[in-house]
């Protein structure tokens, strides 16, 4: 089959692998073929399936068949995944060199212009009506061709390391503590500004207790007798008294 490359377009992948994409080879309704380049500038043919054939799990799953049948068993896939296949390689198939058994999967074969490349491998994924003797009757169309988009794979999700996570608890800590030392100084500015707000109260002067004596009963003086007033003479007479009348015996009277 001789392939033509044609430019990258929108969502095509930069990468694949440690395989860098440099062109488009060939469009299936089951995948895409990319030129790509090795590490070392050998050119590789990719195979990645679309992204309805990839979310399919009966078409993935014969993508994958057919890499497998095709590695030898000592190829490895970018994971680290073993290609579990036969020891024999299939009459036709080419050479397997890295594969990607995900749910993305892709593989990547060497190119030569002209001959069976990475398309090989898209083949089994498309199938008709009748498998075994003639075609009886419509045949069926795959519901997953609408969707043309590559199949990409995800970024590697590694585990991260445990003293980041020691790191961000501590953090987390540090972060509590200021927290809590921040509504305790708060609390006390409020504390304080509202004494200082408060009247203080103005002292009482100091009292001097004096002890009195008691008072001691006083005994009233003794009054003096009044003297009692002396005879007035009489009008008629002067002040010698004389004889009272019917006196009859008496020195001095005549005889």
């Amino acid at each position: 089959m001789a392939n033509v490359a044609s430019p990258l377009q929108y969502g095509d992948p930069p990468r694949l692998g440690p395989f860098l994409v440099q062109a488009r080879l060939h469009s299936a309704p089951a995948g895409f073929v990319y030129l790509g380049q090795a590490s070392n500038g050998r050119a590789v043919s990719l195979a990645v399936l679309t992204r309805g054939a990839a979310l399919d799990a009966a078409a993935r799953d014969r993508f994958v068949t057919a890499i497998r049948e095709a590695a030898p068993s000592g190829v490895r896939g970018w994971l680290g995944r073993a290609a579990r296949g036969r020891a024999a390689v299939l009459q036709g198939a080419p050479e397997v060199l890295a594969t990607e058994l995900g749910p993305a999967p892709w593989v990547a074969v060497p190119y030569a212009a002209g001959g069976t490349g990475a398309e090989w491998f898209l083949e089994p994924v498309m199938v008709g009506g009748t498998l075994i003797g003639q075609a009886h009757g419509p045949d069926f169309v795959p519901y997953w061709l609408t969707d043309r988009a590559p199949a990409l794979p995800g970024p590697p999700r590694g585990r991260r390391p445990l003293t980041e996570t020691r790191r961000r608890v501590l953090m987390a800590l540090l972060a509590l503590c200021l927290l809590l030392l921040l509504v305790l100084v708060i609390l006390l500015l409020l504390f304080v500004g509202r004494q200082d707000s408060e009247p203080m109260p103005r002292p009482l002067p100091p009292t001097v207790f004096v002890p009195t004596p008691p008072p001691s009963p006083v005994s009233p003086e003794p009054q003096q007798p009044s003297p009692s007033p002396s005879p007035s003479p009489s009008r008629t007479g002067d002040g010698t008294p004389g004889p009272s009348p019917g006196d009859e015996s008496g020195e001095g009277s005549p005889l």
